[in-house]
């Protein structure tokens, strides 16, 4: 991984020069900056309008009762795109405004959800007994949502139950 990071550090400035240096040699120095400029601009504008409607969004996923684990990427997403197109660059800017498109980060959550959950076990004990990944002995069958209490000597003395949880008897 850590080589990845350092060909990107060395390849995308390369990269970005290159383009440069082809736009610049079309259109010509001042437009090629101004270019720049204006995709630093419209990328601000196009930040703060999809920032506050993600915030809005996150919002009422909330009020719902709800985790806003959407908003959250699509938010993350949106910084990453911002900070790309304020970037000097047209390759960095390219892929800042494909993040700006919904359709591009909801791709890119599904990539992400399915990397997460086959990396991700979880076993169930039952009286001492592994039944195996994900709810089951064969990893297969019904998923199981229940509350758990820590019992442990670890735990203080006379703490108040949980709200909205029945004490026990």
């Amino acid at each position: 991984m850590p080589i990845l990071i350092l060909a990107a550090f060395i390849g995308v400035p390369i990269l970005e020069i290159a383009v440069f240096i082809q736009i610049g040699g079309w259109l010509g120095l001042w437009p090629t900056l101004g270019l720049v400029v204006l995709t630093a601009l419209i990328g601000t504008w196009e930040l703060r309008a999809q920032g506050l409607a993600t915030l809005a969004r996150a919002r009422a996923t909330v009020d719902a009762g709800k985790l806003p684990t959407r908003e959250m990427f699509d938010g993350a997403c949106l910084l990453l795109a911002g900070a790309l197109l304020l970037t000097p660059g047209f390759v960095t800017d390219a892929v800042g405004v494909i993040l700006f498109v919904p359709a591009v980060r909801a791709y890119l959550r599904t990539l992400l959800a399915r990397r997460l959950s086959a990396s991700v076990e979880t076993h169930i004990y039952v009286d001492g007994q592994d039944m195996g990944g994900r709810g089951s002995p064969s990893g297969r069958g019904p998923i199981i949502d229940g509350d758990y209490r820590d019992v442990s000597d670890t735990e203080p003395p006379n703490r108040p139950p949980p709200p909205n949880r029945i004490p026990p008897r």
